[in-house]
């Protein structure tokens, strides 16, 4: 099983620890509501954890791959409004995710996403690569 489909069963099982086991020591996290990245496993599973915890109704539509590189588009909801993204994955050549984007649309459902990640990430002390 590629590490991509480990992935996405991992979230869907909602197994945070198993996702984290996928994730490269220096991962590096674009998220949709941050310029600057978050960067390490330990971080970026913090990050994931609160994102689980937002998102209600998640679930992947499809998946498109390549070398080095997984794309997982899903759909959720985050306060009653319906988003749509993509978990863009790359890895490095141990099989694990080095370099993790997230896009999300539309900016209705962003916008409620970066309000409650911020108030998560500032009670957790988190902080990106430039704060």
């Amino acid at each position: 099983m590629s590490a991509g489909a480990r992935f996405r069963l991992a979230v869907e099982r909602g197994d945070i620890g198993a996702v984290s086991e996928l994730l490269a020591p220096g991962v590096v996290f674009h998220s949709p509501v941050t310029f600057n990245p978050y960067v390490g496993r330990e971080t970026v599973t913090q990050v994931l954890a609160f994102v689980a915890e937002i998102f209600e109704d998640f679930r992947y539509t499809d998946e498109l791959h390549s070398d080095g590189a997984h794309a997982l588009v899903f759909r959720a909801l985050v306060t009653g409004k319906q988003v749509e993204g993509i978990d863009l994955l790359r890895f490095d050549s141990d099989g694990l995710i080095a370099d993790f984007t997230v896009l999300v649309r539309p900016l209705s459902g962003l916008l409620p996403l970066a309000q409650a990640m911020g108030e998560k990430v500032v009670q957790a002390g988190l902080k990106t690569t430039r704060e």
